[in-house]
């Protein structure tokens, strides 16, 4: 767990540096999100124990509020569209490629929307396009017609598989 943190306290470093350098650099990584993944849901300072931290009632309070608040958060981001038709029978076919879908992948999250004369169906939180890239590699073969799409997503977990 130590190597954990100095691990975390390394990367926050590294990018602190980097950001020195080109915005481009950091646009598009999934190293903040790998790194931090061993501390869902811990506080830090629960996990160093010979530190001892000094702090009033408000921050903590204030902390455990911006904790609690990002769940509910919605951000822009990236899913994958595995269903996109406006056949007569589009409404049957999106139902039936979202079920195969959450057979196939029952953790990640599937959404089935209408937009006008469109059925849709659309997998995937994903902070950034190479970790939807992950996901389209993997499911290509059971939805040809899948694609990248941008769109404001739910607040995605730190631990995700993808």
């Amino acid at each position: 767990m130590r190597r954990a943190i100095v691990m975390s306290i390394a990367a926050i470093l590294f990018l602190g540096f980097s950001l020195r350098g080109s915005a481009q650099d950091l646009r598009d990584t999934t190293m903040a999100a790998a790194l931090d993944s061993t501390l869902v849901g811990k506080s830090i300072f629960n996990l160093l124990p010979n530190v001892t931290v000094h702090q009033s009632q408000g921050i903590l309070s204030s902390m455990n509020k911006q904790i609690a608040s990002n769940s509910s958060r919605k951000m822009t981001g990236y899913r994958v569209r595995i269903f996109n038709d406006n056949k007569q029978n589009s409404r049957g076919a999106s139902e039936a490629a979202m079920a195969r879908f959450k057979g196939m992948y029952p953790g990640v999250a599937a959404y089935r929307t209408y937009s006008n004369p469109f059925f849709k169906v659309t997998v995937g939180d994903f902070r950034t396009k190479s970790e939807a890239m992950r996901l389209l590699q993997q499911v290509k073969g059971s939805f040809p017609s899948s694609f990248i799409v941008k769109e404001t997503i739910n607040y995605p977990p730190v631990n995700s598989n993808f």
